[in-house]
């Protein structure tokens, strides 16, 4: 068990065919990707994405975008390509760089009924979040606010009280347990690592 996390959305289970998706516009949903800019004269946007499903962006796909100061709306998949730095992915609609614009930090999302269960032992990043954090020797903690790679594995960062903030490895030998449904995970650290890792 390398990695006890996930990312966003991992590929889990059979391949998903999904293109209509989920229309609930209350449904909590997971983050797939990420809009960082227009690219070219013809509507494509540079996109960051946070899937490991392949058909996720498939031609004709359809996710929940969410641009900042814009209600969440449906949008359909166009086309996508590889691009330096980004996949280039084109919306229906979007024809033109002035409508690429308005995407600008947009959030491309799924419902969560959409997400395949993750393999045992591992966890999708939505499902540690919030979770509260307790160690064998230490008791509470805080609460997990995100999880961050950072090339060697992932890290929970938990929130402390009084608004600190530390970052611990979410790695075998220091997780005792996950309670996913409970929201809780148990910790196991090693001493002297909370005090060297809070910010």
């Amino acid at each position: 068990m390398a990695s006890r996390s996930a990312r966003a959305e991992p590929a889990a289970g059979p391949p998903e065919r999904k293109a209509a998706g989920s229309t609930d516009p209350a449904e909590e949903r997971v983050l797939v990707g990420e809009v960082i800019r227009p690219h070219g004269l013809l509507g494509e946007v540079k996109l960051e994405i946070f899937s490991d499903v392949p058909e996720r962006f498939e031609l004709g796909a359809e996710l929940w975008l969410t641009v900042p100061g814009q209600a969440p709306r449906r949008v359909r998949v166009a086309g996508l390509r590889p691009g330096t730095g980004g996949a280039l992915l084109l919306l229906e609609g979007c024809e033109t760089r002035e409508q690429a614009e308005t995407l600008r930090g947009g959030r491309l999302e799924v419902g969560l009924s959409e997400v395949p269960e993750a393999p045992e032992g591992t966890y999708y990043h939505h499902q540690l979040i919030g979770c509260g954090c307790v160690d064998e020797a230490l008791g509470p903690l805080g609460e997990v606010v995100a999880v961050l790679e950072d090339g060697g594995g992932e890290l929970l960062e938990i929130e402390r009280p009084g608004g600190r903030r530390v970052l611990v490895p979410f790695v075998e030998d220091q997780v005792a347990e996950v309670d996913v449904a409970g929201r809780r995970i148990g910790l196991r650290l090693p001493p002297g690592l909370l005090e060297a890792c809070e910010t």
